[in-house]
């Protein structure tokens, strides 16, 4: 089975940086620091409103990092051309509300075709490889695959909430569809030691990105040794 590719998400790293002001905890640190850990990318969401990333913080991570960076970013004129300056590897097309603690769910990108459509082409065009973060629904994989994504991220916070049969079938099924009709499948949200293994073992999906679980155990156990313990049960289910 293909190694499963993990991308560590350091928005929260400057979450607590930005509750008191200064420089410090760096996500740009920590995104070093998780490559050197085992992560295959770095994942940051520069969202419209700043309240973690910055734009500061997007430009260092250009120019520091030397494994592939994945910014998520909302389907709006502004972010796609702070993406089309970064050229990060991969640019992820995510919904984003101003009063929302966390991404609520995955892009209407069956309903939203004509608003995305010039986004997701204008970073093509860029060689920026477009993902679409939707649920794991046949419709909405069937418009990313319209738009031009190559990549889609299947939304599994439902999972997260109920690591039950019916959510964990749902991105399965997704997973193996969308891999039928040629995209590269990702998963990502709500994962955690607890319920990874069972996503990680999908086959069709080749990366997960994880985050939020992994700074707030970086508390107890430090940074380095939550991201080997994810890789290490990441690998586990994969074998």
């Amino acid at each position: 089975m293909t190694k499963l590719r993990l991308g560590v998400n350091i928005d929260h790293v400057a979450t607590v940086r930005n509750a008191r002001g200064g420089d410090n905890p760096d996500p740009v640190r920590a995104a070093i620091l998780a490559a050197q850990a085992g992560a295959d990318g770095i994942t940051a969401h520069l969202r419209e409103d700043r309240r973690h990333i910055s734009d500061d913080d997007i430009d260092r991570l250009t120019r520091a990092l030397t494994i592939p960076l994945n910014l998520e970013m909302a389907a709006t004129d502004e972010m796609a051309a702070i993406a089309r300056r970064a050229k990060p590897h991969a640019a992820c097309i995510v919904p984003e509300k101003r009063e929302e603690r966390t991404t609520e769910g995955g892009i209407d990108a069956a309903g939203q075709h004509n608003r995305l459509a010039p986004i997701v082409g204008a970073l093509v065009k860029a060689n920026i490889r477009v993902s679409m973060f939707i649920e794991a629904d046949r419709r909405q994989l069937d418009a990313s695959k319209a738009l031009g994504a190559p990549v889609v991220e299947l939304h599994t916070g439902a999972y997260a909430h109920n690591p039950q049969g019916a959510e964990l079938d749902r991105l399965r099924d997704a997973a193996a569809y969308g891999h039928r009709i040629g995209l590269e499948v990702h998963a990502g949200h709500g994962l955690t030691f607890d319920n990874v293994k069972p996503v990680a073992a999908i086959p069709e999906i080749r990366e997960l990105n994880i985050g939020h679980f992994l700074v707030g155990e970086a508390v107890f156990i430090g940074l380095e040794a939550s991201i080997r313990r994810m890789r290490a049960l990441m690998d586990e289910a994969r074998t």
